[in-house]
């Protein structure tokens, strides 16, 4: 990696990195085939890491062949890319650690990094993000790297990509565009699907670019439908942008409808009172593999970036026996474009519909405060600052012991566990089962045997303190919401119920 400054600072040199410490800086973790004896009973079967690994772009088969049996051993050549980054702000490292990212990213797209650039300015060039000169500066490195596409640190204006790529010779993308293009690839229930394209047309309606017959005229029609014209008819780009904005109407609707099913799940949940904890955090810091360890759920974990998207929601017990949700999320990354936060909101709202949220935070990256700033900044987005959470530092097999303590004298609610090996797991549970929403009426109430219905909903609703089965029935002193209380009045042989603090 590179870097350069606007004329009117000083330069700044930042040291060369590989493309294979890009990689390694962003995922922090060693990238290991998954084993079946050392992961399975972790992970599961793991069905989808096989039509995961398929999915590869590509740009382009070369068709200049010596001879026609070639065919069959042609290589797929993926997109070679060049990252640029603007740092306005903070330090080198904080610049580093952003290009770093966007090279995991682009890495998980199916692109492969060649080199990557970093300008010190005080924001950004009004026209083409990185200035004129630094601009044909670019073309010189995309020329001698061969490189097919430039990828910007930054979500850029239409103007600017227009003029990039103007100056440079090739297609430019944003960090933005790189983002939705990883979630179209990984988005497999009809739910994300919908909710990736409308991201998609929100990005894409302001930046549709006419040349040539996309800016021709309709012809105007008379009474006739001949040749009379009532002057200019609408271009074509105007009649594709109306038609993109009719297929976001559509899909909005498609979206609130398919948001209706959940909702009632949502409220099924709650009519049994049924508490529910979401998973969130940064991506690739190990949610599933922690909803994993926790339920068994068997989710797809991959060493990258937004390797799961769909929600998934399992039932589980704290070591009390109480039952409780247990919901995985779309994983949060610094700048997530708005497109997204708006698109994924019906998704995000398991976070904010949620009894305690587990904030799942990776203690084996470089800049582990930054992921915790990212994360609440869209949990604020969406409305989920009122819930409790839990800081769960994973990975802490693979943390420096320093970074840990110094998390968790910053986070005072927070624990450290691995989803890989254990650690720390049983006192996760533990400190899930002390959060959860308590009942708060105690009832003894002598059950009779043929109402084995309400014995069994006193364990999985309320905490049963204490049972004995007697000749009439079965006694039970618990605590119980107000619902159930009701139902178990009638079989109180006193006046034993009063109301406790939780």
């Amino acid at each position: 990696m590179t870097s350069s400054s606007s004329p009117s600072q000083d330069a700044q040199t930042l040291p060369l990195n590989s493309t294979e410490g890009l990689r390694a800086d962003a995922l922090m973790e060693e990238d290991v085939a998954w084993s079946h004896e050392i992961d399975g009973a972790r992970d599961g079967e793991q069905l989808d890491r096989s039509e995961r690994a398929a999915l590869r772009r590509v740009a382009g088969l070369s068709t200049e062949l010596e001879d026609v049996t070639e065919v069959e051993y042609r290589q797929l050549r993926l997109e070679r890319v060049v990252l640029v980054g603007v740092w306005t702000s903070g330090s080198a490292q904080d610049a580093e650690n952003s290009l770093a990212e966007l090279a995991a990213l682009a890495e998980t797209a199916g692109a492969q990094v060649l080199d990557g650039v970093i300008q010190r300015r005080d924001k950004p060039d009004a026209a083409t993000y990185i200035g004129s000169g630094k601009a044909r500066e670019l073309l010189d490195l995309v020329v001698e790297t061969g490189a097919d596409t430039v990828i910007c640190d930054g979500e850029l204006s239409p103007g600017q990509l227009i003029h990039l790529e103007d100056v440079v010779k090739v297609k430019v993308i944003d960090r933005t565009a790189l983002i939705l293009d990883i979630f179209a690839q990984h988005a497999k229930s009809r739910e994300g699907k919908a909710q990736v394209a409308l991201a998609q047309m929100q990005y894409m309606l302001p930046r549709l670019r006419g040349w040539g017959q996309s800016l021709s005229r309709q012809m105007g029609g008379g009474k006739g439908g001949g040749l009379a014209t009532r002057g200019p008819g609408e271009t074509k780009i105007e009649t594709d942008r109306r038609r993109i904005r009719e297929k976001m109407a559509k899909m909005r609707r498609e979206i609130a409808e398919m948001k209706t099913g959940r909702d009632i799940k949502r409220q099924e949940r709650r009519r049994n009172k049924v508490p529910s904890v979401a998973i969130a955090g940064y991506t690739n810091a190990g949610k599933s593999s922690l909803l994993n360890r926790l339920t068994g759920a068997g989710v797809l974990v991959e060493n990258s970036l937004f390797a799961t998207l769909d929600p998934t929601v399992r039932r589980a017990e704290t070591p009390g026996g109480r039952v409780y949700t247990l919901a995985d999320t779309v994983g949060f990354v610094r700048h997530l474009p708005h497109h997204l936060v708006e698109a994924f909101r019906s998704t995000m709202e398991e976070v904010g519909d949620s009894d305690l949220i587990l904030h799942v935070v990776d203690g084996s990256h470089p800049a582990p405060e930054e992921q915790l700033a990212a994360v609440r900044e869209v949990i604020r987005d969406v409305g989920a600052t009122h819930v409790p959470e839990i800081v769960v530092i994973n990975k802490a097999d693979a943390a420096d012991p320093l970074v840990l303590q110094r998390l968790m004298r910053i986070e005072k609610h927070s624990l450290a566990v691995s989803a890989r090996t254990g650690e720390g797991i049983p006192e996760l549970l533990a400190l899930i089962d002390s959060e959860l929403p308590r009942p708060k009426i105690a009832v003894e109430a002598l059950v009779p045997y043929t109402h084995g219905k309400l014995v069994a909903r006193a364990h999985s609703e309320g905490e049963v303190t204490s049972e004995e089965h007697t000749a009439e029935g079965t006694l039970l002193k618990v605590l119980v919401h107000e619902e159930l209380a009701a139902e178990l009045a009638p079989y109180v042989p006193a006046a034993t119920a009063q109301q406790v603090t939780a």
